[in-house]
């Protein structure tokens, strides 16, 4: 039977990590799958889904969820789902409708705090979602949110650490 999973979460919160856990339990049970992530994200690999603790694992990158219509596995994991049109996300509804097992990881909230178009409309139709969160790097409580480092406005920046840290909400803004 189908399903849509959903992993989100501030930056550093493991959502690759807990993404790539999920796909190798899966093949450790001999299920085919499938891993995709954005084109957008170049931070390690232009291949690799890669994990901040450098955990790696093949996969296809893609530009538009529809490259996904014609795919043959059971299991479809899909690394950095926030950027992704958000009038595409029900393509990974209408592939659990049809019986596939879709885990997607991604960003819930952007610099500002508010939510991406894509992670609003998956949260909205996911069977199951899990939202993690990181650790403030002013105080050491549990951070919601991604805060960007330096002056830089653009919607979307490309960055790890020396970009970006988690924050909790008192230190957020």
């Amino acid at each position: 039977m189908g399903r849509l999973e959903f992993i989100c979460g501030p930056m550093f919160s493991g959502k690759t990590e807990e993404l790539l856990r999920r796909v190798k339990r899966a093949e450790l049970a001999q299920r085919k799958v499938a891993c995709y992530k954005s084109k957008v994200d170049n931070r390690y690999d232009g291949q690799d889904i890669v994990s901040h603790n450098k955990k790696a694992r093949k996969s296809v990158p893609i530009s538009s969820l529809k490259q996904l219509q014609n795919e043959t596995a059971e299991i479809i994991a899909i690394d950095e789902v926030q950027f992704f049109d958000a009038a595409e996300i029900e393509i990974l509804n209408e592939l659990a409708f049809g019986g596939k097992i879709i885990i997607a990881a991604g960003l819930d909230m952007d610099f500002t705090g508010k939510p991406f178009p894509a992670s609003s409309a998956l949260l909205a139709i996911a069977n199951k979602v899990l939202k993690l969160t990181a650790i403030c790097m002013t105080c050491g409580e549990e951070a919601s949110y991604s805060r960007r480092l330096g002056k830089d406005q653009q919607s979307v920046l490309i960055g790890a650490g020396e970009k970006y840290e988690p924050r909790c909400r008192k230190h957020f803004r």
